[in-house]
């Protein structure tokens, strides 16, 4: 049975001192999300031949500079917070503060990982793919973080779950009877990328299936959802369910373009960004992912510790080999014999 109400969490919960630092809540919340994301990541990479921890590598390069976007994305979508008369110029880089976007972490998380990338030898679009799931995963955790903030709610609400908000929180909606109750929307996008992660995994499931099928048939198995198709089908859902909530999302101080949300718009381009990478990537690559390396950056001993390189490929290539047809040493030698009988000739 579901409860009357979410309620609202203890102000005590949101941050506690060790000594003279202050710990938030929120950001221990990320700090778990991007392990969980890391560790899935690698072990992935980890399946398809890639050296053990580089997802760490990658990561060194794409979690601060996905913070920094995701700082400068909450500025420019709340300019009216941090210009005028009376605002502190130096308010736009208090992070701590609070005010973090989250389509800013991943337009500079993916700077990050294109460096990181770059540095290490590997394909962005197969870390992309690799990352897609545990992303998902990293942005349900940190959607605790909202909760403890009392952020990210929508419009009142009598449903049953309907999230208390503190009538003292920052985020409260003025002339607003207090003990109302809000629609939970950090709740609603933590259900919906776990369900993302679950839709996103038994694609991929069913395609390797369907690959394996091919090859036991004697046929090439495809691409399968390698070169960022998978990004691309992440970047579909995740923009399909923030475009919803979004619409019934509280946020008073978000600049909307011609009415309509920033984060909506956003939402689109991610849509739109993700159907043209699935397309494109479909086209360029049809054949199967050989290396999760660019070529001629792959470690020595690429098969160690963690699985193979593209399995599937490998396994046609080595029936390809078997089927084959072999020479004899007496084939062979009869091949260079002259075909001129010498004992007939003068």
């Amino acid at each position: 049975m579901l409860p009357a109400s979410i309620p609202s969490p203890d102000p005590v919960w949101s941050q506690f001192s060790l000594g003279p630092l202050t710990i938030h809540t929120y950001a221990l919340c990320l700090l778990a999300g991007i392990v969980a994301a890391a560790w899935i990541t690698d072990r992935r990479l980890r399946a398809r031949g890639a050296a053990p921890g580089i997802a760490v590598d990658i990561a060194m390069w794409a979690v601060p500079i996905g913070i920094v976007g995701a700082r400068i994305y909450h500025v420019l979508t709340h300019l009216d917070d941090f210009t005028g008369p009376g605002v502190d110029a130096w308010a736009w880089v208090r992070i701590w503060e609070g005010g973090n976007a989250l389509f800013g972490s991943l337009l500079g998380g993916a700077v990050g990982v294109w460096i990181g990338c770059r540095i290490s030898g590997l394909r962005f679009w197969s870390f992309a793919d690799a990352l897609a799931p545990g992303l998902l995963v990293a942005q349900a955790i940190g959607r605790l973080g909202n909760y403890v903030n009392q952020e990210l709610f929508g419009v009142p609400t009598t449903l049953p779950w309907g999230l208390e908000i503190r009538s003292d929180a920052p985020m409260f909606p003025a002339g607003t009877p207090e003990g109302t109750l809000f629609h939970p929307l950090f709740l609603y996008e933590m259900i919906w990328n776990l369900i993302g992660v679950a839709v996103l995994l038994l694609i991929e499931r069913r395609v390797v299936r369907r690959n394996e099928a091919l090859l036991a048939d004697g046929g090439t198995p495809g691409a399968g959802l390698r070169w960022g198709r998978l990004f691309g089908l992440y970047l579909i859902w995740y923009g399909l369910g923030r475009s919803w909530l979004e619409s019934i999302r509280i946020d008073p101080t978000s600049d909307a373009p011609l009415g309509v949300p920033a984060n909506i718009w956003t939402s689109g381009v991610a849509i739109l960004l993700g159907i043209a990478i699935v397309v494109v990537q479909g086209r360029r690559h049809p054949e199967p992912e050989l290396s999760v390396y660019v070529p001629g950056r792959e470690p020595e001993d690429e098969d160690a510790e963690g699985g193979t390189v593209g399995d599937d490929a490998k396994k046609a290539e080595a029936k390809k080999v078997e089927e084959e047809p072999t020479v004899t040493k007496a084939e062979a030698a009869d091949a260079d014999a002259s075909p001129v009988d010498p004992a007939g000739s003068k």
